[in-house]
């Protein structure tokens, strides 16, 4: 994404401000009656706010005259933003009433109308209200399951695990049945994993006698019951935090993704997590927050924070006041831990007061205030770092390989009327670490973008640069068809060795732009899954106040980001070859088997995606670094995942995935999954013995990491590796990127689409996907908690070890055969 802001000019804005024809519509918004004798909370009632007509308003104008459609917000629009913004709320169909969404019918075809001529964000608000009322119902009704039912599992029942394709529950009658089945379903997972040998083993160890040993129903029902409790309760905290921000978000974000799943609303908060994701860097104490029962949790210490560097502040310590300043502490106890962020930022420099319970208190009544001066976090551990690992060559030889791991393409990402971000580049700091990685005489490189979800554009073209003399990176489409090609003009080269790009199907973007260019160029080998993500738009951020100046009263020029900010598409990129990234993705030269593949995930999994096509090819000269050796290197790897054990292990978790994916429901049969679970232990277990007894070598390795912008090399902890000392090497055991949702419909490491709705599964926190299920068997990650097995093999990156292996087969053979430069 080229981080700009598009500045429009007040013949633009200006429409926004006159009067306009009402719709008339009727005001009831109370649900059909449930005849529930429950004990209801203090109902959620939230209302539009000032502000919130003219934000919409806005970002709907924005959507019609700046996205790559130009689409307008007809009645064809308006229906779909209203099944959007349901399915927002409740994409799993389970907590909605079939009444509910008869009454919200009325919105169908006028919700633009409402939008652009009333400046009505209303419908946002009953429609959200609606939902909680069904959300409290839910979780009372599923406290009262926990409570009274006996929860039997000797039937045949199965729960339907993806519902998002089903219809509404017809009744409440209807509803309670799926809300049980999903309690249940919950119950016994639990019950699975209290039922494991482990678990079994540490509760009768704790026994004194052998008849006290003999376990019964009741050993683990108060514990599953507290989990699954205290997780219903979390989820129904963290929607009745929500205000009026979070709903307006959650609202303009579904209309947003009517256009495409890649433009969003964020509100301020979210502008500021953007930014700072972009940027790497924020000004705060540098604590990692989490909320548990109501309190502010310090998680972690960024080594680099005023916090840490005080020493009077640890890990579990619980803030419950926070003043800036001298002035008076505020409450905090309660407030929405994104409330509390937001307090305890600042500008560098400035103090802030926080009262804390300390975490080794013996008395919970114990208060200490801390006051700390907010300075600059340097968010390191997520910048690009790298390794240098030594393996046994073709001759017997050793060759040093360095691997470049790169998260993301940041960059500073300074918002209107703050306070600039320290300079911060993804180019500059690869070319930090390839500078020492040629250095230390590195025989090769690996660029490692599995988990890179994209970001700047600007930084893709310039660390293609890195690697090619000059020439065209990408080309930009405009929705007029006018294409704008951005080149690379800086003729050095960092690194003109052999160089391999590791991709996956969570690559997207500005990573897809990058091997996109360097396998048109004939510059790197790319080795992955079968494709990458497939997200070929361009995005730009527009804030929203800038516009609204002089035309809303309580409106300070002093916050731009006060109304929030619109990303929203604009144009497309293609390849310097004329193809599209956009659907299709990068396909690698050398596809490695995955689970990914199998998984829903990429752009082709997302609604609304904007289409595949290609344009015409861009003038350039290929380096032809590959084509001579492919052929070759192909048919090496082919040979070697055929008949590595690990690869084997790898095709047997695919065959298991598409069974859980075409299934789509689980067994509430307890037998019948404790079979299940026992053979997959023993798979497992089976597994780990045979890693365990295959014969190793130590593998030195050293880490390369970037401390004040300096590399810094540091030597690693020897590990062991099957790399033979031949020429014939073998992959090892299969480690594989199945987590879902950082990636998926994202163009940077900072995208945020309704981060608390996500967290909680957007209104369906028990939902267990096929996917979440497959996830367990890439991962080797069954039901239990944190219990360390001495048997269980370490896990290790099987791709990325075949492509060490790729890499020394590349080696080798550049050393035979010459390559040559053609035109293209």
């Amino acid at each position: 994404m080229r981080i700009l802001l598009i500045l429009l000019c007040l013949e633009f804005a200006a429409p926004l401000f006159g009067a306009e024809s009402q719709i008339q519509l009727k005001t009831s918004d109370q649900p059909a009656q449930t005849n529930e004798n429950l004990k209801p909370l203090i109902p959620v009632k939230l209302a539009p706010q000032p502000n919130d007509g003219w934000i919409a308003d806005l970002t709907a104008r924005m959507l019609e005259q700046l996205h790559f459609l130009h689409q307008p917000l007809d009645q064809k629009i308006s229906s779909k933003f209203l099944d959007r913004y349901i399915d927002t709320l409740d994409p799993q169909h389970i907590h909605f009433l079939q009444s509910d969404i008869a009454d919200f019918e009325k919105y169908r075809t006028v919700l633009g109308e409402l939008t652009r001529k009333q400046h009505d964000t209303s419908p946002a608000y009953v429609i959200f209200n609606r939902f909680m009322q069904r959300l409290d119902e839910r979780v009372a009704y599923a406290n009262g399951l926990l409570k009274n039912d006996q929860f039997d599992f000797t039937g045949s029942d199965r729960v339907l695990l993806v519902r998002k394709e089903q219809p509404f529950p017809k009744d409440m009658t209807e509803a309670k049945q799926f809300w049980r089945d999903r309690v249940r379903y919950e119950y016994l997972q639990e019950k699975l994993n209290k039922e494991g040998r482990e678990e079994i083993g540490k509760l009768v160890a704790s026994r004194p006698t052998p008849v006290a040993a003999a376990l019964t129903w009741t050993d683990f029902h108060k514990d599953i019951v507290d989990i699954i409790s205290h997780r219903y309760s979390r989820i129904q905290r963290t929607f009745r935090d929500w205000d009026g921000d979070e709903v307006l978000q959650a609202y303009l974000t579904a209309l947003a993704h009517v256009y495409d799943p890649h433009s969003d609303y964020f509100d301020k908060s979210q502008l500021e997590n953007f930014s700072i994701g972009m940027s790497l860097s924020l000004y705060g104490i540098g604590a990692v927050l989490t909320s548990e029962d109501g309190y502010c949790k310090i998680k972690e210490l960024n080594p680099s924070g005023p916090a840490f560097k005080s020493k009077k502040f640890k890990a579990n310590d619980r803030i419950v006041a926070v003043a800036q300043g001298t002035n008076e502490l505020v409450d905090v106890v309660d407030m929405p831990l994104t409330k509390v962020v937001e307090m305890i930022r600042g500008p560098k420099g400035t103090d802030v007061r926080l009262t804390v319970i300390p975490a080794d208190a013996t008395d919970t009544s114990t208060r200490t205030t801390i006051s700390l001066t907010r300075d600059e976090i340097k968010l390191e551990d997520q910048q690009a770092k790298a390794k240098i690992i030594e393996v046994p060559g073709d001759k017997g030889q050793t060759l040093h390989l360095g691997v470049i791991d790169l998260p993301s393409f940041y960059a500073s990402f300074p918002l209107v009327g703050h306070e600039r971000a320290p300079v911060k580049s993804t180019t500059v700091d690869v070319a930090k670490l390839l500078a020492k990685l040629k250095e230390q005489k590195v025989d090769g490189v690996i660029l490692d973008l599995r988990r890179n979800g994209g970001g700047s554009l600007e930084e893709a073209i310039n660390l293609t640069g890195l690697f090619i003399k000059e020439g065209p990176v990408v080309q930009v489409s405009d929705p007029d068809g006018k294409v704008q090609v951005d080149e690379d003009t800086d003729p050095s080269v960092a690194y003109d060795g052999p160089l391999i790009v590791l991709t996956s199907r969570f690559s997207a973007s500005a990573s897809e732009i990058l091997a996109g260019a360097l396998q048109d160029y004939g510059r790197a080998l790319i080795v992955g899954d079968s494709s990458t993500h497939g997200k070929g738009t361009v995005q730009s951020l527009n804030q929203l106040a800038p516009f609204m100046f002089g035309h809303l009263p309580n409106l300070s020029t002093n916050d731009p980001g006060a109304l929030g900010a619109l990303k929203l598409t604009t144009r497309k990129f293609y390849r310097a070859s004329g193809s599209s990234t956009q659907l299709k993705g990068v396909i690698p030269d050398i596809v490695l088997p995955s689970i990914n593949d199998y998984l829903e995930v990429g752009e082709s999994s997302l609604e609304n995606p904007l289409p595949w096509d290609t344009i015409s090819t861009a003038k350039f000269d290929k380096v032809n670094r590959v084509q001579p050796y492919l052929s070759e290197l192909s048919k090496r790897s082919v040979n070697r995942v055929a008949s590595e054990k690990d690869f084997a292990y790898v095709r047997e978790d695919i065959e298991q995935v598409k069974k859980i994916m075409a299934e789509k429901s689980a067994s509430l049969n307890e037998a019948q999954r404790l079979k299940e679970k026992e053979e997959s232990d023993v798979r497992q277990k089976i597994r780990d013995r045979e890693r365990k007894a295959r014969k190793l070598v130590d593998q030195k390795a050293f880490d390369v990491t970037l401390t004040n912008g300096t590399p810094v090399v540091t030597a690693a902890k020897s590990s062991a590796t099957n790399l033979a000392a031949t020429a014939k090497h073998t992959a090892n055991a299969v480690t594989l990127d199945t987590k879902q949702g950082q990636v998926n419909a994202t163009n940077s490491l900072a995208q945020a689409n309704l981060p608390d709705a996500n967290k909680s599964g957007s209104g369906d926190h028990s939902e267990i996907s096929p996917a979440a299920l497959a996830q367990g068997i890439a991962t080797g990650e069954g039901d239990t908690e944190d219990f360390a097995d001495p048997d269980k093999a370490p896990a290790v990156d099987a791709h990325l070890e075949e492509a060490e292996h790729i890499l020394v087969d590349y080696i080798a053979l550049m050393g035979k055969i010459p390559a040559l430069t053609v035109n293209h």
